[in-house]
């Protein structure tokens, strides 16, 4: 069976809403966060994991229990959001307005965590997971699922910036054709409509 890793990035919260960069600050889902997070559990029941791992942070821990796989998660530290330092709880308007040129995937963030220094997380990630057969959960955050994508496939962790992701998403790693060692993105940024009682077929268009 080859490897494939699901990645969920965590339900909303105020700080998402209003568009703050939010790396270590632990701050919790709101209401409709914690809606939407529940909807995975109807999305993922029937499927099996390998591994299900989640960042420390509590958005993502909680999304991970509402999705009903808070009690067999294991926690990785370096699935944590990228540390943005000076700029934590700012939004890139309001740094743009100070540094017009700033772009958090060419300059990392002053106090913070370098474009190399998350490039050398999201690689120990994934030297982790490469070599197992069958499927992992991750639980995690925005900006470091889409520099892990973009090492996942090869690419510099800079080309994370073109995979916009939205909180309450669903994507996969997985490679071109079953049991091929070219990694592909099978699926990303996936949602469902906030009515809907959604299954793993509605969300990726595939049978599990």
């Amino acid at each position: 069976m080859a490897t494939q890793i699901f990645l969920i990035r965590h339900g909303e919260t105020e700080w998402s809403l209003t568009g703050r960069h939010t790396g270590r600050t632990d701050v919790p889902l709101t209401a409709n966060g914690e809606r939407r997070a529940a909807q995975f559990r109807g999305v993922l029941q029937s499927l099996k994991f390998t591994r299900v791992l989640t960042s420390p942070l509590q958005r993502a821990r909680r999304t991970c229990e509402l999705a009903g796989f808070g009690a067999v998660s294991q926690v990785d530290p370096d699935l944590q959001e990228w540390d943005y330092g000076d700029y934590e709880g700012r939004t890139s308007a309001d740094i743009r307005a100070q540094q017009a040129e700033w772009n958090l995937f060419e300059d990392g963030s002053p106090g913070g965590e370098s474009v190399g220094q998350i490039s050398q997380r999201a690689d120990r990630v994934l030297a982790e997971l490469r070599p197992l057969d069958g499927t992992t959960l991750l639980f995690s955050h925005g900006h470091f699922l889409r520099a892990l994508a973009a090492r996942w496939i090869g690419l510099p962790a800079q080309e994370g910036r073109h995979f916009a992701l939205d909180t309450a998403s669903l994507s996969i790693l997985g490679s071109e054709h079953r049991n091929d060692e070219t990694p592909a993105i099978s699926l990303w940024n996936a949602g469902f409509a906030q009515k809907e009682t959604p299954t793993i077929d509605s969300i990726t268009g595939v049978a599990p």
